[in-house]
């Protein structure tokens, strides 16, 4: 994880396939530090569970620079429940999270943030192709851009259509970046 040029911290995840369910693992830490000292700090920790395309359950904890937040999302029939720092909702339909490891999400044009527990209207766009390094290694990917959250996100996507990297220019001007190790 980058802060324009500069390593930040970690985003690690995994997906676990259980047959017809998948499980999500996600925790991502950041401290960005100015002359040593610690300006901002971000831990996101989530356990995700899928049926096919749609989120099943949530359970999300953030420390967002001291505020804290936690979702908890459940299917229920038809519809999917989200209690979060905003109240509850119900959430009509097939839910998806900004799950980047599911390119199922670029046909979206709603998703579920799971550090506010917002149903965020979304756009999504193919952007073109770019040569990126992923693993160490320069390959050919598809990038998208994703608008409607506050910052516009870029995720790339390789030949095999798997998640590659993904980067939002934040306020200021400044990159936040990822790639797969």
């Amino acid at each position: 994880m980058f802060l324009d040029d500069t390593a930040i911290g970690h985003h690690h995840f995994m997906v676990n396939d259980k047959g017809a369910e998948r499980e999500l693992v996600t925790n991502a830490r950041f401290d960005v530090k100015v002359l040593f000292i610690s300006a901002y700090r971000y831990a996101h920790d989530a356990s995700e569970r899928w049926r096919g395309n749609c989120l099943t359950s949530l359970n999300a904890r953030t420390d967002d620079n001291g505020k804290p937040s936690v979702v908890q999302a459940d299917q229920q029939g038809e519809s999917t429940s989200v209690v979060s720092p905003r109240g509850r909702e119900a959430l009509d339909g097939c839910v998806m999270s900004f799950a980047y490891w599911n390119p199922e999400i670029l046909r979206q044009t709603r998703l579920l943030n799971s550090q506010t527990g917002q149903y965020e209207s979304v756009k999504i766009v193919a952007i073109g192709e770019d040569k990126i390094t992923a693993r160490g290694v320069l390959v050919q990917a598809k990038r998208y851009r994703i608008t409607g959250p506050k910052n516009p996100i870029d995720v790339w996507y390789g030949a095999d259509n798997h998640w590659l990297a993904l980067q939002s220019t934040l306020e200021g001007g400044r990159r936040l970046r990822y790639t797969l190790k």
